[in-house]
């Protein structure tokens, strides 16, 4: 009873801290610029259309230029599928999770919304609604996105890695260039979204829901599955001590263990708030 007390009450600081409120509007921001750089980048305005290298590299700097303006401020996970491996790795409460994921569709909402108003009819298309392939069928499409997201939030996790001492080059940087590479591979699969909410926005705004599905149930798993592995296995401090105390224990809170851990055991973790 003492521990769902003590949740209801961190739960009930967060939404009534004015610095909550703040990194929500960072997580909508944040999301309204990502899907507006992208929809606009994919639009054809003639012969020839946009390339995979220039839709690669537009999403993958769109992407590091966020995450150093916003990074200290929510986090900058302008992705559900970053925000919900955070929630199971417990470094961001329930209501957290939830409020960032709503307003990460907002903003993927609001920016669809405007990148419509401002293209020409004509050369709006689908607005950068992410499609299959004809010829890739629903399941080999939700492979590819479980795949390409496990890197994405996979990079994300080890960049957040405070333990880690190898590193000294730029976070937001390594995280661009993973989902450049992701879609350099998969654009022609899936469109390459790696993000539900990405996807959302532009799907309301035009009205195309064929196989959606695939682009919340892809990236939800495969940021899941990556966040699991990277901060139980490959971690800094990963050890059996931690992967016991997160499996088995529900009072495990990611912060409280690295504060009571003596020394790294061998191989990060990840900042609740800030970690890019």
């Amino acid at each position: 009873m003492c521990r769902r007390v003590c949740a209801m009450a961190t739960w009930i600081d967060d939404l009534q801290s004015p610095l909550f409120w703040r990194a929500v509007t960072a997580e909508a921001l944040g999301t309204f610029l990502l899907v507006f750089f992208c929809t606009g980048s994919g639009t054809n305005w003639g012969d020839p259309p946009p390339s995979i290298v220039h839709l690669s590299l537009t999403s993958g700097l769109a992407v590091a230029s966020i995450l150093w303006c916003l990074a200290d401020v929510s986090g900058a996970h302008i992705n559900p599928a970053v925000t919900l491996p955070m929630f199971l790795a417990r470094r961001i409460s329930l209501a957290r999770a939830l409020v960032y994921v709503f307003a990460q569709c907002v903003g993927a909402l609001a920016a669809a919304g405007v990148a419509k108003i401002v293209t020409p009819e004509k050369y709006r298309g689908t607005l950068g609604v992410n499609m299959l392939h004809p010829e890739v069928t629903p399941g080999a499409g939700l492979v590819v996105e479980v795949m390409i997201t496990f890197v994405l939030v996979f990079t994300v996790f080890a960049t957040c890695d405070t333990k880690r001492t190898d590193l000294k080059g730029s976070g937001p940087l390594a995280v661009g260039l993973a989902v450049t590479m992701a879609h350099l591979v998969a654009i022609k699969y899936t469109g390459s979204s790696m993000n539900p909410a990405r996807t959302f926005g532009p799907a309301v705004v035009q009205g195309i829901w064929k196989d959606h599905w695939v682009y919340w149930c892809g990236p939800l798993l495969g940021g899941s599955l990556a966040g699991l592995l990277y901060d139980n296995v490959y971690a800094a401090n990963a050890s059996v001590v931690k992967a016991k105390a997160y499996f088995l224990t529900r009072s495990y809170d990611a912060g409280e263990f690295e504060k009571n851990q003596e020394k790294p055991l061998a191989l990060g973790i990840v900042e609740a708030e800030t970690c890019i």
